[in-house]
């Protein structure tokens, strides 16, 4: 026996020398590699041979979409150009020189995570215990270990959310993308009030971590015209009022800079007032109605485009409480308070019907007078 395994020793010797060559190298050499949903990503394969031997090297993919392959000898070039969730999945590169086979295998990752949180409530009360909700738009992969959502006072995370929600968003095209939502129940904020609360999320990938983060201002009272402290533009929500003028508009500028963002107008209207929300972002955008207080199933709304009416009744005080509205695509929102008018609870009918008796009553009685009064003496 140890013969015979003294004598195979020298062929397989003999087969690893003819088809010695140097590693399988892939550029970058992590086994996972992410990319952006519309990015693009190169994977780079190459291979060396001892013996001068012109290796082969390949892409190869199980079940998904090769992209754009070139392959040269030594190497070979995996490109992927605006990436989709189809080309994501498992690659293989095989190398091989002589009988000597190589393979290396890269995991690609497609993800979404576009700069579209949105908060609800838009701004909180002081001293008032509410419930926040935290939403991350059109985004993928929707795991809690690849997105994670929390809220911020100053740097220190509340806690746990109560609740996280995962909801497929209306399909535009083949991607799949979700929305995610987190909930927090707030204890009462103290004296003294802290300028804002921060709501963020975090995609955190395989070399890659990123954030994004919304202002939620904190108010004084449902009336305060700004809030105590200064957030970003973006975050700061229109405070407004049935009994006082609008804020004088901001300077004239550049803001071409800026992303696009929808805007709330109001203005009297037949039996209360007309809010319209509208965004003069060019031809492929929509806005809609999102909140209202009461629901927005008790308000009359028309849409048509970049522009969207909604009509507030003035029945007894009219409503009080946030209207917000919601560009497509971005998810940019804009949100506007009204305050109710000051105004007297409608008097109850046991009041009216005294109040008509008593009329009655001082009516008789002042007939009667004049009468005794006007009457001819005998």
């Amino acid at each position: 026996m140890e013969r015979g395994l003294a004598l195979l020793l020298p062929v397989f010797l003999g087969l690893l020398q003819r088809g010695r060559g140097g590693p399988l190298e892939v550029e970058p050499p992590d086994s996972v590699v992410a990319v952006s949903m519309g990015g693009s990503r190169q994977l780079t394969c190459r291979l060396s041979c001892a013996d001068h031997r012109a290796p082969s090297v390949q892409w190869r993919g199980l079940d998904t979409s090769l992209g754009a392959v070139r392959s040269d000898a030594g190497s070979s070039v995996l490109s992927v150009h605006n990436a989709s969730l189809s080309a994501a999945g498992t690659h293989v590169c095989v190398g091989s020189c002589g009988n000597l086979t190589l393979q290396r295998t890269v995991q690609l990752l497609v993800f979404a995570f576009p700069d579209q949180l949105t908060v609800s409530p838009v701004a909180l009360v002081a001293k008032q215990d509410r419930e926040v909700a935290c939403t991350a738009h059109n985004v993928t992969p929707a795991s809690p270990e690849a997105l994670s959502l929390s809220l911020l006072l100053g740097d220190r995370e509340l806690g746990e959310a109560l609740s996280r929600e995962v909801e497929e968003e209306p399909q535009q095209g083949e991607d799949l993308l979700f929305r995610v939502t987190g909930r927090w129940l707030l204890p009462s904020l103290d004296t003294p009030t802290p300028p804002a609360l921060r709501c963020r999320a975090t995609m955190t990938l395989p070399g890659v971590q990123l954030s994004h983060q919304r202002a939620i201002p904190v108010l004084r009272s449902l009336t305060s015209r700004e809030p105590p402290g200064t957030t970003s533009p973006e975050a700061t929500p229109e405070l407004s009022s049935t009994r006082s003028s609008e804020s004088p508009a901001p300077p004239a500028g550049n803001s071409s800079a800026r992303p696009c963002r929808p805007k709330i107008h109001q203005s009297p209207a037949a039996g209360g007032l007309e809010l319209l929300c509208e965004a003069a972002c060019g031809p492929g955008v929509a806005v809609g109605w999102t909140q209202a207080p009461g629901g927005l199933e008790a308000y009359q709304r028309r849409e048509a485009g970049a522009r969207a009416w909604l009509s507030v009744p003035r029945a007894g005080c009219g409503p009080e409480g946030w209207f917000q509205c919601r560009l497509d695509p971005g998810g940019q929102m804009a949100s506007l308070y009204l305050v109710a008018e000051v105004c007297s609870p409608p008097a109850p009918p046991a009041l009216w019907t005294g109040s008509l008796v008593l009329g009655l009553l001082l009516l008789a009685l002042l007939a009667y007078r004049l009468r005794k009064r006007c009457r001819p003496a005998r």
